[in-house]
């Protein structure tokens, strides 16, 4: 594991400017944080050699393109082994419609996934052509998201 680098307030304000806007361009970010292009630029490669950036996005708009209907799953194993769970953790990471794979504690699925697809037609077609088909799942319980009240991409930085 690697050692956290201390990040100080001009490397939480590069972070927070490039969270909200990853297109922004060096010259913008520094002339933002009140430093010149090149120590901006050499503290954003800081940052991205660290692995504190994972990577640049662009977030899309799901009802833009028809994907209408996000469902949270909770999913239940028959067996609680690593192979199991590679498995389905491989089998899962190659449908485009999973948004999000976690392991959770606490409750009694041993994943739960965040789902985006077109309506609930698709969303029948996905459990039953994929999910219920995996090797191992023994349980789904589905809940369907009425309204996002919060959703950022952003992490806090303090």
């Amino acid at each position: 594991m690697q050692a956290a680098i201390k990040l100080d307030r001009t490397d939480k304000k590069i972070l927070q400017l490039m969270q909200e806007n990853a297109r922004i361009s060096n010259l913008e970010l520094a002339d933002s944080i009140g430093l010149s292009p090149t120590p901006c630029s050499r503290r954003v490669k800081r940052l991205e050699e660290s692995n504190i950036i994972d990577k640049h996005v662009t977030l899309l708009k799901p009802s833009a393109l028809g994907l209408n209907l996000t469902a949270m799953i909770g999913i239940t194993m028959d067996r609680h082994t690593p192979e199991r769970f590679d498995h389905f953790e491989a089998a899962i990471a190659s449908l485009p419609e999973v948004l999000e794979c976690s392991i959770v504690t606490g409750q009694s699925a041993d994943f739960l996934l965040k789902v985006v697809v077109r309506d609930m037609q698709h969303y029948e077609q996905f459990l039953l052509g994929h999910l219920t088909k995996l090797e191992g799942v023994t349980g789904v319980h589905s809940s369907f998201v009425l309204r996002e009240v919060v959703k950022k991409t952003a992490l806090p930085l303090d």
